[in-house]
């Protein structure tokens, strides 16, 4: 049975320390300016042979505020705080009692969860001076730990013993078994190859060991969603997952962590990761702003699919092409989607111009799916998640060795490559070396004299011939190298 822990507080005592600390990663972006926090963020939480779903929630000292982010803020926590068993009350055992605090408490008393009294921030043998202050909220005596430095993780986990369900059952940690890959067989023109002396790229042959950790990771689809401030990212998550699970408004910023969340699409195991907006670099000050930045843009890298929202009515500026080629450069899929649909008015125009931009500006990645949509009103969402399969099926495309050898040949005597000092480029021998995103090992007798034009050639006629647009290709230029050392001898 699932066993949820929720974990509140006022800003600054650690929520975010503490969350990270349980759920292992440092998942939760952690800073000395309040209210970084805004929307709850779920996690696996582990305390020695306890484990647990985990929530790092907003704080609720201004719960009384009417209208504006504070109160959006607090119906977001309150959403959360209805899922748990146990509420993690977080004060600062330094600091003592604050008045909002008694808010909190007052506040989390009204859901009717059990809560745990925890004083964060108590590191070494004595305890602070006024630590004693904590215990006036009436929760009993307070859990004295330090997030930062792991300690009293013992004592916390004593106090979450009695509230668990008694049909909760504590399993030992099993070993991490690792599970073989088999061994890719070498079809004929790689056996050909390898004969004629040719060193094939490593692993081309070579079993791997992955975890089953691994194994479940791969069947899971990562799409991060990624824009400028105040593009609909949240409105359009919000939209998929069918409920307002992040935090939304006309204020631009308002998302400032990645917030993964855990989604099904037609049976399809889907990880949407919501990110901050990125603004100009030069635009950027605050040290609170550039973690943000820094964030997206792990999300970006760790992500199979990238959606790049951006605003319709003002498409594709300097910034939307900056985290476009920022993506490519990734290797990750790229899907942009055109919000705000409904407000443009000349649609035709607009398709046009997105259209001219994405062919001068992205020309390395032809093909590149374009949807239109309304976040707002759900408009498009179906041609926006088909297009995302599309392409991720597209990114994972294996090409057998034979048949790109074939291709190969035929490229060369209907276009060969240019004479170089007096001497034909040839084109030796091709294969796929790895995919996400598709990469190619082509042997040349004189790599470093191949054009970059002729290059372009091949990597057009991939797409075309193996239906491979959208994608990233990249290419690994290796010397052919004479299979006869300088005696004559076979090597």
């Amino acid at each position: 049975m699932t066993f949820t822990v929720a974990i509140a507080g006022r800003p600054n005592v650690g929520k975010s320390t503490l969350f990270n600390r349980l759920s292992g990663q440092q998942m939760a972006l952690v800073s000395d300016e309040p209210g970084v926090t805004r929307d709850w963020r779920e996690g696996e939480g582990k305390l020695f042979d306890l484990k647990f779903r985990v929530l790092d929630t907003a704080g609720l000292e201004d719960v009384r505020a009417k209208g504006g982010i504070a109160e959006r803020t607090a119906v977001q926590t309150k959403r959360a705080l209805a899922q748990t068993d146990v509420v993690l009350l977080v004060v600062d055992g330094r600091a003592g009692l604050m008045p909002d605090d008694r808010t909190i408490a007052w506040e989390l008393r009204k859901t009717g969860k059990p809560i745990i009294l925890v004083a964060n921030k108590c590191e070494g043998t004595y305890l602070p001076e006024k630590f004693d202050e904590t215990a006036a909220l009436g929760f009993g005596d307070p859990v004295p730990v330090s997030a930062t430095h792991a300690e009293g993780l013992r004592e916390l986990y004593q106090a979450l013993l009695p509230h668990l369900p008694e049909d909760y059952v504590m399993e030992p940690e099993a070993p991490k078994r690792k599970r073989k890959r088999a061994p890719k067989p070498l079809d004929k023109n790689a056996q050909a190859a390898l004969a004629a002396g040719f060193e094939l790229p490593v692993g081309e042959a070579i079993s791997e060991e992955i975890t089953e950790e691994e194994a479940e990771e791969e069947k899971q689809l990562l799409v991060a969603v990624v824009g400028r401030p105040n593009a609909g990212k949240s409105t359009l998550i919000n939209q998929l997952i069918g409920e307002e699970r992040l935090l939304t408004g006309p204020e631009p910023g308002l998302t400032r962590d990645a917030i993964p969340i855990a989604w099904n699409y037609h049976g399809r195991a889907v990880r949407l990761v919501d990110t901050a907006g990125l603004r100009r670099r030069a635009r950027v000050t605050g040290k609170l702003e550039k973690m943000s930045g820094h964030e997206t843009l792990r999300a970006i890298r760790l992500a199979h699919v990238v959606v790049l929202v951006v605003d319709a009515n003002q498409p594709f500026d300097k910034q939307d092409l900056t985290i476009a080629h920022h993506v490519v450069e990734e290797g990750r899929c790229l899907v942009i989607a055109a919000n705000k649909w409904d407000a443009v008015k000349d649609k035709r125009a607009t398709i046009k111009l997105i259209d001219e931009k994405i062919e001068d500006s992205l020309a390395q990645v032809a093909g590149l799916p374009m949807v239109t949509i309304s976040a707002l009103k759900g408009v498009g969402l179906d041609e926006l998640m088909k297009a995302v399969m599309k392409i991720y099926q597209t990114w994972n495309k294996r090409i057998s060795t034979n048949q790109l050898n074939k291709w190969l040949g035929h490229m060369e005597d209907n276009h060969p490559p240019p004479i170089v000092a007096n001497r034909r480029i040839k084109l030796r021998y091709m294969t796929q070396v790895k995919s996400r995103p598709p990469t190619f090992s082509l042997w040349v007798n004189k790599p470093v004299d191949l054009p970059e034009s002729y290059k372009r050639f091949l990597t057009h006629g991939l797409r075309d011939t193996f239906g491979l647009q959208g994608v990233p290709i990249r290419w690994q230029m290796k010397k052919s190298e004479n299979p006869y050392d300088d005696k004559g001898k076979r090597r």
